[in-house]
Order: structure tokens, then C-alpha cells, then sequence
């Protein structure tokens, strides 16, 4: 797999099935819990509102969506990598972009039963800046923070 080149470029709606699915998978394997809104009323979720509020990269690799990044100069709102990807620093290379981009400042919620995803922050200098945000999956959350250094 190494032997692909992985290409960052930014969010089209051609890429809408793809996406949706990729992250779908990821999230369910990383929280153990089904999507609870249709795929289509995800693709719409992407495509309309989450496109609208936040720019959005996908990481391709032969034009197989294998991470996706949805983030302002502030905020990073959804970050998931394909689950056969995992481990391969596409999550890193997406991060290191938007950190590159942002005002100094990031903040991000991920799910407490996300261990992965809490690993993954604090090797990237992230740190815990809060607990307990509500959402849709009435999980426990963290709110992590990163500065610049």
C-alpha cells in the first residue's frame, strides 16, 4: 500500500458516496455504535450544511477517499481516516495542513470512547480543555485544545 501516493485536495461533491461511506465506517468502528441519520441524509449533512460552515480536504489515494478533514481557522469539526488507512500518517499529514492554516489555535471535540483518537491528538500537541459537550450519539466527549507554539 506505502507504494501509492496519497493526495490531498479539496472536497467535491463527486467525491459525496465515497466520503460518506468512509466516514461512516470509521466512526461506527471507532465509537462502536451505527450512524443514527440515513446515508443519504449524511450525504446531504456533508454536501449542504458542513460544506457551507467548513472547508473540507479529502485524502485520495488512486481516487479512493481514504481520510477526510472538515475545518475553519479555529475549529476542526470532523476528522476520520478509512479504516485500512489507519496508521499510515494520513490523519498527521491532513492535521499538519490545517495547523499550517489555522489562526495559531485549534479546538476539536472527539468521543471519550475514542482511545484512538485521543492518543492521536496528544501526540500531535493537543490537550484536554474540557469534558462532557452534548451531541447526537449521547456520548461522553473531550474538548481538546492545540497552540502554536
Amino acid at each position: 500500500m506505502n507504494q501509492h501516493k496519497i493526495i490531498i485536495t479539496q472536497y467535491t461533491p463527486q467525491y459525496a458516496e465515497q466520503t460518506v461511506a468512509m466516514w461512516r465506517d470509521s466512526k461506527e468502528q471507532a465509537i462502536g455504535q451505527k450512524e443514527i441519520h440515513t446515508f443519504e441524509s449524511h450525504v446531504y449533512f456533508l454536501n449542504h450544511l458542513l460544506a457551507d460552515q467548513f472547508h473540507i480536504d479529502l485524502a485520495l489515494m488512486d481516487e479512493k477517499v481514504v481520510g477526510m478533514i472538515a475545518y475553519n481557522e479555529e475549529e476542526i469539526s470532523q476528522l476520520y481516516i478509512h479504516v485500512d488507512y489507519q496508521g499510515m500518517s494520513i490523519g498527521h499529514t491532513l492535521l499538519d495542513k490545517v495547523k499550517a492554516q489555522s489562526n495559531g489555535r485549534l479546538t476539536l471535540y472527539t468521543f471519550e470512547v475514542n482511545e484512538n483518537a485521543q492518543r492521536f491528538y496528544e501526540k500531535h500537541g493537543f490537550k484536554i480543555i474540557g469534558r462532557g459537550h452534548e451531541n447526537e450519539e449521547n456520548l461522553a466527549d473531550i474538548q481538546y485544545e492545540w497552540i502554536a507554539k
